[in-house]
């Protein structure tokens, strides 16, 4: 990594972008923001903070092709590019706006933008560079009344993994928010036109994201360390994607912890040499005090054909007798056999469902579960930095979730 990196991001001064300028500002990285709003992005930089290098603040209109094209010429060389700009026609169905061009605005920001942004910044990416896409729930499931938003989102995540594709030498991922309370869902909420309860009752963590907590996950998918991600979809929304249930969730007991409190990781079951000596690079963390427990097992790197989902159970039950509330515990699961005979075909289905269960039932208490899936070839020391997010509180809306490490061009979603 360069001493000093370089972003850009896109929509970045308001919501998701503007916590996401700010925290890599805070952490010491070069801003380039591009926003519509040129009133907006004033405000943001008056709240720059101080020790950070001054941004680069460019005003355009990311659904006018041609103003993409002459960013080119204003662009610093870069480390990342974040597209997160977009817009969501709510209340219009989808066949709405098709006369009178609104439709037609939506998915050149939502879904053109995104891929204009790259061919503009190509010549500017350093080597190893990483695009990130902000993409939705929305993309993995039909929201009706926001016209053509799920279309658009969908379309972002495959535009994803076939980016990651043609540019090995990027690492290209995409980000599926859940519900996150930027100014304008805090407006709907205001206003009443948005039921929070009805939202909450569907999330099993139990609270909305802040814009902050998608914040943290672009940070890390911007990061060298996020190599392993590439053509993946990381989907930080509290469990709601994984929950089917048709009874409300119980609301949540505690408050989230501040995303910088303390961790201390115990790892259980590790057999493997290979992972105890990567592992063993992870800091332990505090020992008192304010901290969040975190336990990365791997009795599931040793089941037998056929027991998986004996050893996730396990797993889960050794956890929760130890931890009553805001803990995580993450798996570490073996490479997908290239065969297996039918009998035993269900086994893998059932402990990545037995896994997302077990985060609906959790979730209100502050436990998450998640499992690291890599791939054959990936080292285990390449998982490190996901692993560093994935078990921390930075990362306390994560739940639920198999993260498959490593695999670059895989085609579709592997949900539990």
């Amino acid at each position: 990594m360069p001493e000093v990196c370089t972003v850009l991001i896109t929509g970045a001064a308001g919501g998701i972008g503007r916590a996401t300028a700010l925290r890599l500002a805070r952490a010491g990285w070069r801003c380039v923001l591009v926003d519509a709003d040129a009133g907006a992005l004033e405000r943001l930089q008056a709240e720059w903070p101080v020790a950070a290098s001054a941004p680069l603040a460019l005003v355009a209109d990311l659904t006018d092709a041609a103003r993409i094209e002459a960013l080119g010429a204003q662009l610093p060389p870069l480390d990342a590019l974040i597209n997160n700009a977009g817009m969501s026609a709510g209340g219009a169905e989808v066949l709405a706006g098709l006369d009178d061009g609104a439709a037609q605005r939506l998915l050149a920001l939502n879904l053109e933008a995104p891929a204009r942004m790259v061919q503009a910044c190509t010549p500017h990416l350093r080597a190893g560079a990483r695009i990130v896409n902000v993409a939705s729930g929305a993309g993995l499931r039909a929201i009706p009344w926001r016209g053509l938003y799920s279309a658009s989102k969908a379309g972002v995540i495959a535009q994803t993994r076939a980016l990651a594709r043609a540019r090995p030498d990027w690492s290209v991922s995409a980000l599926s928010p859940g519900f996150v309370r930027t100014e304008l869902v805090q407006r709907l909420i205001d206003s009443r036109r948005l039921d929070l309860r009805q939202v909450l009752s569907r999330i099993p963590m139990a609270r909305m994201a802040e814009p902050e907590d998608m914040a943290e996950a672009l940070a890390f998918l911007a990061s060298p360390g996020a190599r392993p991600c590439a053509g993946q979809l990381l989907v930080l929304d509290g469990g709601s994607s994984v929950y089917g249930g048709s009874q409300p969730l119980p609301p949540a007991q505690l408050p989230a912890l501040p995303f910088d409190t303390p961790r201390a990781l115990h790892c259980e079951a590790i057999a493997c040499a290979e992972w105890q000596a990567a592992l063993a690079q992870l800091p332990a963390g505090e020992t008192a005090g304010s901290i969040y427990p975190a336990v990365i097992d791997g009795r599931a790197l040793q089941a037998p054909a056929g027991g998986l989902l004996a050893a996730v159970l396990d797993a889960a039950r050794a956890f929760r007798l130890q931890h009553a509330r805001q803990a995580s515990l993450t798996l570490l699961l073996p490479p997908a056999p290239a065969d297996i005979d039918w009998q035993r075909a269900g086994d893998a289905a059932a402990a990545r469902m037995a896994l997302a269960t077990l985060a609906a039932e959790w979730g209100a208490l502050g436990l998450r579960i998640n499992a690291l899936a890599p791939a054959g070839g990936c080292a285990p020391a390449a998982c490190l930095p996901l692993l560093d997010y994935a078990s921390g509180a930075r990362a306390q809306f994560l739940t639920g979730q198999v993260l498959f490490a490593g695999t670059g061009t895989r085609d579709g979603p592997e949900t539990p």
